[in-house]
């Protein structure tokens, strides 16, 4: 009888197709060890200026801070929203949010079928989670979600199909979570609040609410570590429901006025951000392959946090509800230290695509992005996105926090910002590079831009689903030129 393997027979079939399947896993096994990991930090309702390295003096973000020492700031950093939901869509999907009908914060079923708009995201959407878990990567999302799955909405899919390996959320989103207990000075019991969430998901638990970031942070963290022992990369959203209001530190910390409110929980959340980033900076195998990426969802809330030079606040188009102070830290990844980029103009929709080139992961056949692939600009090489960034207002905040007749849509297009009505009128137009706190319209004396602008902003518009805000429109219109004082 012959002793002799079967592999070691010249030209054997058997052995070629082994010997493939063998390189196959070992070449799989070498592109994962070195593809990078990445955690997507996503605030709620933070400011531009709320971070200390963005210019706050009012309080102090030092582990935010020190990642931005060792990485780059940007300041012409967007979010495709001024509020919640469809900003999330955004970041999630590398699609502008009107594309899948998701438009303001995602409500009551009732109140969603009045806005035009839908339950809950598609899942069928091309969600930059699942693209990175078909190659290999290990997914968690980690606390808010508010994409379906709230409410009296408790038939909505739940975060893991959307492909996540594991989830942890609040009462915004289906599976296991994190639900609040709160707890004010003096008093003896701390209270609960959605106490009904519990049938969205398996799995809920309680906690006091000044403490869930770190619940998010503490269910991340072995997550993680688990990935990387198996060696294989990992994609990890952390999305505090921090600085959201209502504003609820720890006793210990509690201040007076919703600005003092609003400023101890921002300083409470980067504290308990900082065991996450402090993990990684730690473990040389982390700090050298993993980008970390921190940005909010939309500006800040009137009387709450800061949009620093900006005009406007949450649910606005102007800049101060869509631009976000944006951090990037990756010192193995990233060649610039302590680097301010106050040039490259880009949105949320740029990152799915640009992380996917990062991570050399295939783009979901069939599916156009929206969002550029700007690899050079998120390591800091610079660039702008070519095309314009587009924004429609939430269907339901034609009128907010005092300000009526706010704009429908808005454009940024190189320097120019245009922002006008629906049917294109009541332009106001702006010079970015000279004018970020849009106080001086310039419509009438570039009526050729003006036209151009608005032409395409129009179309893009009308090329969108249609949603609900002609309902919600104010009336009388008001005159532009008061509106733009």
């Amino acid at each position: 009888m012959s002793t002799r393997q079967p592999c070691q027979t010249r030209n054997s079939p058997f052995c070629g197709a082994l010997l493939a399947i063998v390189l196959s896993l070992v070449a799989v096994s070498a592109i994962a060890a070195d593809r990078p990991n990445i955690v997507l930090v996503f605030i709620d309702d933070m400011g531009w200026g709320d971070f200390s390295c963005f210019g706050n003096h009012d309080a102090q973000t030092p582990h935010i801070d020190r990642l931005a020492k060792d990485g780059i700031r940007f300041e012409q950093f967007y979010v495709n929203s001024p509020i919640c939901s469809p900003s999330r869509t955004a970041i999630s999907t590398g699609q502008y949010p009107q594309r899948w009908r998701i438009t303001s914060y995602l409500s009551n079923r009732d109140h969603n079928d009045k806005r035009g708009m839908a339950q809950w995201l598609d899942p069928k959407a091309p969600m930059l989670a699942r693209s990175l878990q078909r190659s290999g990567y290990a997914t968690g999302h980690f606390g808010k979600w508010h994409m379906g799955g709230q409410r009296n909405v408790d038939d909505a899919p739940p975060i893991t199909d959307y492909g996540f390996d594991a989830s942890l959320t609040n009462f915004e989103g289906m599976g296991p979570k994190l639900l609040p207990l709160t707890l004010k000075p003096g008093q003896e019991k701390p209270g609960r609040i959605w106490g009904d969430a519990e049938r969205l998901g398996k799995g809920a638990r309680w906690m006091l609410r000044s403490r869930i970031t770190e619940g998010f942070v503490d269910e991340a963290i072995p997550f993680m570590k688990k990935a990387a022992s198996a060696k294989r990369p990992f994609y990890v959203n952390v999305w505090p429901d921090d600085v959201h209001s209502p504003f609820w530190p720890p006793v210990d910390k509690w201040a007076n006025g919703k600005r003092g409110l609003y400023l101890s929980v921002l300083q409470e959340m980067d504290r308990q951000l900082g065991k996450l980033f402090e993990l990684i900076r730690s473990d040389e195998s982390l700090r050298d392959n993993t980008l970390v990426l921190v940005c909010s969802d939309n500006g800040p809330e009137h009387g709450a946090g800061s949009a620093g030079p900006f005009r406007g606040f949450k649910t606005h188009l102007y800049e101060g509800g869509v631009r976000s102070s944006l951090v990037v830290w990756g010192p193995g990844l990233i060649e610039k230290k302590n680097h301010v980029d106050r040039e490259s103009v880009f949105s949320a929709i740029d990152l799915a695509p640009t992380l996917l080139d990062l991570t050399e992961t295939p783009w979901p056949e069939g599916v156009k992005f929206d969002g550029e692939s700007l690899l050079d600009t998120l390591l800091g090489k610079g660039g702008s996105r070519q095309a314009p960034i587009f924004f429609r207002r939430p269907p339901d905040r034609d009128a907010f926090y005092g300000d009526a007749d706010l704009p429908d849509l808005a454009m940024r297009d190189g320097k120019w910002k245009l922002l006008c009505e629906y049917d294109g009128s009541e332009p106001e137009l702006y010079d970015m590079e000279a004018d970020r706190g849009e106080t001086t319209n310039l419509a009438d004396q570039h009526p050729e831009l003006v036209g151009a602008l608005t032409k395409a902003l129009t179309a893009w518009h009308h090329s969108m689903p249609k949603d609900n805000g002609d309902a919600y429109a104010t009336k009388p219109k008001a005159n532009a030129k008061k509106r733009s004082n």
